[in-house]
């Protein structure tokens, strides 16, 4: 099913690749017009998309999830959630963005893996700790997880259209009786930090033992620009460590064009029910396409 496409969304800026022979600014940039459509999950089509974009999503520990198991979980409701496409409905997603339930799913066991691990990260941040531990049957809370990733060159606008089509379906499917009355949002999400180039290190100290990676500086920076709106709507933010242990010679492999390494760490972002509308009005507002 096509959603609403969003007028305002379809020139994109792109930077403009140079050669020797060009000598412009770094600030040239060249229009392109992308036609972006906004899709309800796919089961028949989006498998296969989705799965890689959860695992783009979980990084180092996208090992420790059954992803075949998420992603079925996904598409089995299609009428909840978006996926971003340009090339029809029979493409793969360039994006996408959903919610669990973990209350209602909390007998599945990839909803268990996760809540169990998401608990654990959570316990290192103020004010989110315990949360996850009581999703029993008893429980007054219903946390809702909100999953989103895309593509590393995806315009950063098509996410306030995903939020506000997420708000409605969720009003929809409460005026239905379908169980997505949720007390709390948590966003999973990913950062990075700046790290000291291995590979720099060696060229000017080949005879001495190398040190680890040294950070640069105490900054995070976001691989999704809205999260930092969202902090303000939120009653706890914080990152954590994968528990993958990464290679070594990772923070290199992800080297930024400032010729640093990078080392992505986890996101957690909890947003109570109350807050969440007021967050997504601001994320618009904060990312509506420039005129």
């Amino acid at each position: 099913m096509v959603k609403r496409k969003p007028e305002e969304l379809g020139e994109v800026a792109t930077s403009k690749g140079r050669g020797e022979e060009d000598e412009s600014s770094d600030d040239d940039m060249d229009m392109l017009d992308v036609d972006f459509e906004f899709f309800d999950p796919q089961p028949d089509v989006d498998f296969h998309g989705l799965k890689s974009l959860c695992r783009q999503l979980f990084d180092l520990d996208a090992q420790l999830f059954d992803l075949s198991a998420l992603v079925d979980l996904i598409l089995s409701q299609p009428t909840l959630g978006s996926t971003v496409k340009c090339d029809g409905n029979e493409s793969d997603p360039f994006a996408f963005l959903t919610v669990l339930n973990l209350h209602q799913h909390r007998d599945k066991p990839i909803i268990q893996t996760i809540i169990k691990y998401l608990s654990s990260k959570a316990s290192k941040v103020p004010n989110m700790s315990g949360l996850l531990d009581s999703t029993g049957s008893s429980s007054r809370h219903e946390v809702g997880l909100i999953l989103t990733e895309r593509l590393i060159n995806m315009p950063a606008e098509i996410v306030p259209p995903m939020y506000n089509m997420l708000m409605e379906e969720v009003e929809w499917a409460n005026q239905d009786n379908e169980p997505y009355t949720f007390s709390h949002y948590l966003i999973l999400s990913k950062t990075y930090k700046e790290v000291e180039s291995k590979l720099d290190a060696e060229e000017t100290r080949s005879s001495k033992k190398m040190k680890k990676s040294k950070a640069v500086g105490d900054n995070t920076f976001y691989f999704h620009p809205e999260d930092e709106t969202l902090h303000k709507y939120a009653m706890a933010y914080g990152n954590f460590d994968y528990t993958s242990v990464p290679d070594e010679g990772r923070p290199d492999s992800k080297r930024t064009f400032n010729d640093l390494g990078i080392v992505p760490q986890g996101h957690l972002i909890l947003i109570e029910r109350s807050k969440f509308e007021e967050a997504v009005k601001a994320v618009s507002q904060y990312l509506q396409p420039q005129a």
